[in-house]
Parts: C-alpha cells; sequence; structure tokens
C-alpha cells in the first residue's frame, strides 16, 4: 500500500512538472495574445562584461521593434555559470539564446568547430572578423544547424577577446612554461598545444579560479583583460604576472534554439535577427574598447605585463593546427583562413 501511494505521489509531481515546461514553452513560443517571452543567457557574473552590453542591447531592440510584443529577460551567470548548463537549458527550452564556445560545441559532437579554437590561427581583430563575418562564418553556421540537428541556430559571432597567459611568474621562453600547471581546456586543440610547449593543462571551474590561483592549486591561466581583471585574478598570488602571447582571438556563438526559431513569426524572427546583429556589435565594440581600459585598471593594481617575441609560440602552434584540421576533416577550411591573413 505505501508503494502504491509513493507511485501515485511520484506520478502527481512528474504531471505537474511536465505542465509546467508545458506552460513555459507556450510563454516562450508565443501566447493567445501574440505575445512572447525571450529568456537570453551567458555565464559571466560581471554586470561591465560586454556579454551582458551585448544582451541587454539585444533586449532593447527586441522590445522597441516589437512594441512590446516580446519582452527579453536577461541572465548574467543567474541560469548557469557553466556552458553545458546553459547549452542543456536551450535544448530543453528553458533558455531561448545562450552564449558559448567553440570548446564546447565539438563537446556536442560537431568536430569542425574546434576550427575556431586553434591557437595562433588569426592574427588580428580584422582577420577575425573577415573570417566569421564572410563565407567561412556562414557555411560554419549551416554546419551547426545541420550536425546539431537545428538544435542550435547561430545568430552572431561574439568576441571573448585576446587570450593572454598570466602566472605566478612572467615568461620570457617557451621553456618557462615546462611543468606549469595552467587552468584551460583540458581536451582537443587547446589542450593539445599547451601539452606541446610544456604547460600541464588543468580543470577548474570559472568560478573557482580565484581561490584556485591565491591558493597555489594552479600555477597560472589564460584569458582575455576584461575576464580575469574583472574577476581579479591579477590580484591573486598566481596570478599576477601577465605575458601577452595573444595565443587566442576568441570566437563566441550566440545561439539559439532553431527549432523554436521557426515557430515564430517571420516579423518576429526578423526583429530577433535585427535585434542580434545590433547586440554583436555592440558587444564587440564593448569589448575592444575594456582591453585597453582593464589592461589599464590590471597596472594599476600593481600587475606586471611583458611582451615576448611570439614566433616560437606561433610555429609550435602550425603542426598543431594541421593535424587537428586533417584529423577533423577542416583542412580545406585551414586554409581558407590563412589565405584571409
Amino acid at each position: 500500500m505505501k508503494k502504491l501511494f509513493s507511485g501515485l505521489v511520484m506520478l502527481l509531481a512528474l504531471t505537474m512538472v511536465l505542465a509546467a515546461c508545458g506552460d513555459d514553452k507556450g510563454s516562450s513560443e508565443g501566447g493567445k495574445d501574440g505575445k512572447i517571452k525571450l529568456l537570453v543567457a551567458h555565464n559571466q557574473t560581471s554586470p561591465d562584461n560586454p556579454y551582458q552590453v551585448g544582451l541587454l542591447e539585444f533586449k532593447k531592440v527586441v522590445e522597441e521593434e516589437s512594441n512590446g510584443d516580446i519582452e527579453v529577460e536577461v541572465h548574467a551567470g543567474t541560469l548557469g555559470t557553466e556552458e553545458e548548463e546553459l547549452v542543456q537549458k536551450l535544448k530543453l527550452g528553458a533558455a531561448d539564446a545562450v552564449l558559448v564556445s567553440p570548446g564546447f560545441m565539438t563537446q556536442t559532437g560537431i568536430k569542425e568547430i574546434d576550427l575556431l579554437a586553434f591557437p595562433y590561427l588569426f592574427d588580428s581583430y580584422d582577420h577575425w572578423e573577415k573570417v566569421v563575418d564572410g563565407e567561412i562564418g556562414q557555411e560554419m553556421a549551416e554546419l551547426i544547424k545541420e550536425k546539431s540537428n537545428n538544435d542550435f541556430n547561430v545568430v552572431g559571432y561574439w568576441s571573448a577577446g585576446v587570450r593572454h597567459y598570466y602566472g605566478k611568474k612572467p615568461l620570457n621562453s617557451l621553456e618557462d612554461l615546462k611543468g606549469l600547471t595552467i587552468r584551460t581546456q583540458t581536451s582537443g586543440v587547446v589542450a593539445d598545444y599547451w601539452t606541446k610547449i610544456g604547460a600541464i593543462p588543468t580543470s577548474i571551474a570559472w568560478g573557482e579560479l580565484y581561490q584556485a590561483l591565491q591558493q597555489n592549486v594552479v600555477d597560472s591561466s589564460e584569458n582575455a583583460y576584461p575576464y580575469f581583471a574583472q574577476q581579479n585574478h591579477h590580484k591573486t598570488d598566481n596570478g599576477k604576472y601577465t605575458t601577452e602571447t595573444g595565443h587566442d582571438y576568441t570566437t563566441r556563438f550566440l545561439l539559439m534554439n532553431g527549432k523554436k526559431f521557426d515557430k515564430y513569426t517571420e516579423d518576429q524572427q526578423e526583429i530577433i535577427l535585427k535585434a542580434a546583429d545590433a547586440a554583436t556589435q555592440a558587444e564587440r565594440e564593448a569589448l575592444y574598447a575594456q582591453e585597453d581600459e582593464y589592461k589599464q585598471i590590471l597596472l594599476d593594481d600593481g600587475g606586471e605585463v611583458n611582451e615576448i617575441d611570439r614566433q616560437p609560440f606561433i610555429d609550435a602552434a602550425i603542426e598543431v593546427q594541421d593535424k587537428t584540421a586533417e584529423s577533423i576533416g577542416a583542412t580545406e577550411l585551414l586554409q581558407k583562413i590563412r589565405d584571409l591573413k
């Protein structure tokens, strides 16, 4: 009898959850009054982060262009600080647009996207923009849509800045990396590169990195000024020294669930895409401006920055690029990107 009662309770609870999910889905796809609500999210918690600037611009344009018929709710780290959480919410309908990295996208089985995470693939923002805003970016978007069965629809390519090394000591040569633990991706082409040049890739959650640097859990990390300086990593014992390796002009995807997007009216789709374009430009402009701003903040706080001869780092990356491109079937795409330099 107790088992029967317990089973009935569980069935009732499941019914209530499914009903709630149905209500959420209906509200985002359009209610009886034709209004919809979009939940958009990124994994950064700082209100000054370029992601937040971009998504607030998305909200502004969508709500203005729709005369309030489309409401946008922006979440800065409150739907999850890990990309995996955000992507799962996107697939399940608990979020309508999220920001993710190429490194995470490859975990979904779309191997070719790892190409955009190659160290030293780009040599300037101009080069990066030519790639993502041109035919190659369009080809990548179509590939993602096809291989995800339309779960993921790329509506914008965002930047997370130029990534540099920062750690407990400055780098003066490749040899200085040997044996250093570095917080970075622990699989894929990024990990392969750092391993090749002597470092030890280590997995640390972003939200735990400040403490890990402070407590000597990890020797170093790598990221762009607006990201690690906003989190005060440069004030930790193992984050004081920044060496401008410039190893990655990073790409981020602004994704929507393609299946849900296709259910919106043509007018709604046009508004959303217009807002995505405006948000993309706003995010990039904020990021470009903040790179210099947060570098100066870092210096004012007592952080130290040095430049280095990057050519040995670049030479080491070529072999990794060629090998990985061949393994994921992206050799032709790699050459196209190189040709645009």
